[in-house]
């Protein structure tokens, strides 16, 4: 079962042997906005046309979106920053104009009553273009210029938009939210959410004789539960065996992490310390294996333990929301650019840093890293130190919000993955991924 990296039945690209140490492989990933880039527009035309319809133009902003927007006008380097953003989208298609001849977010006014609008709804089901990230389709463009670069990275504004989160968050986790929980073309048991949720009942616990199929808030069903004996654990009790942690897609393997580096450059290269957040343990990484992988909109969103054995630290690091590697900005920028930046968002996103000392010497600790993306980018952990885990148990999970998780292994740890480990390949969670070789 278990072989070397090289894999025929993938391309020479993606032959994780050929990878030389201290390269990373990239790959375009998808999974939260739409691939197709005009439906992101159309969905973007809806919602300006619902918050500049007539009846609404003199709607007061909710007081968290009031306060935000009072502190970008009343700071001069914000108010410069939240203009430029915007200036700097090109004025050539597909950035200049939506189909009515209009830009499609044209100034950081209309930004904000578009949030004012999102954080009093649910997302409904968007058919196979979901936009399951609605403030991230908004900011797509904006944040990948030199202005929104500096305006998303500020510590001050992340502070507006966690109180913004705290809002919404406290709406999705209301009954209010579970209006979208039902069965119309557009709601999360309807037609079309049911055939991209195939038996959705005899796989997570539910209650389909209940409203709203025994889901008490739009956060208890995005955060909803295997039922039992649906992910088994493979080799539970072989401590040379590695599990996935994460019902997840293979993003990337890299091999002779640095210490630090330039994670903001073209490739972004993994840098252990800013991951880490200068963690004393650190160093002990340096030179060490990182596997990463993402969970897209639809996924199973709580994170389970990849080895046995017993929780050393947890750190819980406060981050950007929306940040995307300068490299996939402007003025070439790709409308993935979100999705492409995952191994830069390692190094400056919300994030919780498991450390777990494995039962296996040879494994010696290991760091689990969950990193939130966008939107509420809650992440939660629900073990504590000093914990006992064994494979399978879970350790935490993510709230609304995009996601994707790392495992750092020290450099002595001689990590073989599984030949069905391949980049952009959809793992399932407690699955095998690798084996570790005795020391």
């Amino acid at each position: 079962m278990f072989m070397s990296m090289q894999n025929p039945n993938v391309s020479p690209q993606a032959q994780l042997p050929q990878v030389p140490q201290g390269t990373v492989v990239k790959h375009r990933v998808g999974g939260w906005l739409p691939r197709n880039q005009a439906s992101l527009k159309n969905w973007l035309d809806k919602k300006i046309a619902f918050v500049e319809h007539p009846s609404r133009v003199d709607e007061p902003l909710q007081p968290v979106i009031q306060d935000f927007q009072t502190f970008v006008e009343t700071n001069s380097v914000m108010y410069m920053y939240c203009h430029q953003m915007f200036e700097q989208v090109p004025d050539k298609p597909p950035y200049d104009e939506d189909p009515t001849g209009k830009p499609q977010v044209r100034d950081y006014q209309l930004m904000f009553k578009l949030f004012n609008n999102i954080i009093g709804s649910a997302p409904r089901y968007e058919d196979d273009d979901l936009v399951g990230f609605p403030i991230n389709a908004i900011l797509d463009w904006p944040m990948g210029t030199p202005a929104g670069m500096a305006f998303f990275s500020s510590p001050e504004v992340d502070v507006h938009f966690k109180n913004m989160f705290d809002v919404w968050s406290a709406y999705l986790t209301s009954e209010a939210s579970c209006t979208v929980l039902d069965d119309a073309a557009d709601g999360w048991f309807g037609p079309a959410a049911s055939a991209a949720f195939p038996n959705f009942e005899q796989t997570y616990v539910c209650d389909p004789s209940a409203p709203f199929h025994g889901f008490k808030s739009w956060d208890d069903f995005f955060t909803r539960q295997f039922l039992p004996n649906v992910r088994p654990v493979s080799f539970p009790d072989n401590n040379d065996i590695v599990n996935s942690a994460c019902e997840s897609t293979v993003y990337r393997i890299a091999f002779d992490a640095k210490e630090t580096d330039s994670f903001w450059l073209k490739g972004q290269p993994y840098s252990l310390v800013h991951m880490l957040n200068n963690d004393e343990a650190a160093g002990q990484f340096v030179g060490g294996t990182v596997y990463q992988a993402f969970l897209s909109a639809t996924k199973y969103h709580r994170w389970h333990a990849p080895v046995n054995g017993r929780i050393a630290r947890i750190v819980t690091v406060p981050g950007t929301y929306y940040s995307e590697s300068p490299s996939e900005g402007f003025p070439d920028p790709d409308a993935a650019g979100p999705n492409l930046s995952q191994a830069f968002i390692t190094a400056v996103a919300t994030r919780t840093i498991i450390f777990i000392e494995a039962d296996n010497p040879t494994i010696g600790l290991l760091a689990f890293i969950a990193v939130g993306m966008a939107e509420v980018s809650t992440c939660e952990a629900t073990v504590k130190a000093g914990d006992v885990v064994r494979k399978g148990d879970q350790l935490g999970m993510f709230h609304f919000g995009g996601s994707t998780h790392c495992l750092i292994f020290r450099p002595q740890v001689k990590v073989t993955f599984d030949s069905e480990i391949d980049i952009e390949k959809e793992v399932e969670l407690n699955a095998s991924i690798a084996t570790v070789a005795p020391a």
